[in-house]
């Protein structure tokens, strides 16, 4: 059943970004989890797509699900990334802010560097402002007690009072980068929960939403039996018995 997304063939090189997603997908994927994603992707060949190390900051803010805008840092450079930067309105990272539309996530490649932040509690705030779905980083961010509060998902190796000018350039945005050692094309799906983030490849997403929702439907049926004292031989995983089983309650649930 198709979840009104148009999917598209990778690119062989920059991937392109695509029309916004579908409520229906969107939805779908607020209802996953990213272990349930993983799983998905790993059973497509996709096994490099979890960010490993990153947390999030407000526990009342962790799903997460948006378009991935992205944003490339180089180490910053003693006689470039100095203090009065800060009042030129077209720094990069600023322009970057502002280009960030709403529905999309900005991952911000930190090269994994966390002794400065990548940014701060203002910027954030003017990201959630402009409806960004989420913020992620492997780098750290700073004013992390105004993060705890704000009404964003955001996630990040850490926290650092350190401005980002100490260790970080921002040259690029909407380029592919690596984040968290993981390959972030602009487009891709971001999503997040609990158990940390995800990025699942833009042409994927249809199809992985729909047989995720499918898979924790099944997962739902299976847990039942193990809470009743079914044994695990023949539950999990399933076997022929217990997926008619399955098939057998989903045609009552049609009645």
């Amino acid at each position: 059943m198709s979840l009104g997304l148009a999917p598209a063939s990778p690119a062989s090189g920059e991937q392109q970004v695509h029309v916004p997603l579908s409520p229906a997908v969107r939805d779908a994927l607020f209802q996953v989890s990213t272990a349930t994603i993983t799983t998905q992707l790993m059973s497509r060949g996709y096994r490099n797509t979890y960010l490993e190390g990153l947390a999030f900051s407000n526990p009342s803010r962790q799903r997460m699900v948006g378009e991935a805008f992205t944003m490339r840092c180089i180490p910053a450079r003693e006689d470039i990334d100095v203090p009065e930067i800060f009042q030129d309105y077209d720094h990069p990272q600023r322009t970057g802010v502002e280009a960030v539309q709403p529905g999309q996530v900005l991952v911000v490649d930190s090269r994994g560097r966390k002794r400065a932040a990548s940014l701060g509690h203002i910027l954030a705030t003017r990201l959630r402002v402009r409806g960004a779905e989420g913020i992620v980083t492997d780098g750290s961010f700073r004013d992390m007690a105004g993060f705890e509060d704000l009404d964003l998902p955001t996630y990040s190796a850490g926290a650092s009072p350190t401005t980002n000018l100490a260790q970080h350039h921002v040259v690029d945005v909407q380029v592919p980068i690596g984040c968290a050692e993981v390959p972030i094309y602009p487009g891709d799906i971001m999503v997040g929960d609990r158990d940390g983030v995800v990025c699942i490849p833009r042409h994927l997403a249809e199809e992985v939403a729909r047989d995720a929702l499918e898979q924790e439907r099944h997962e739902e049926f299976i847990l039942e039996q193990i809470e009743g004292g079914a044994p695990l031989r023949g539950t999990y995983p399933p076997d022929e018995q217990m997926r008619q089983a399955y098939r057998d309650k989903l045609s009552r649930s049609a009645e």
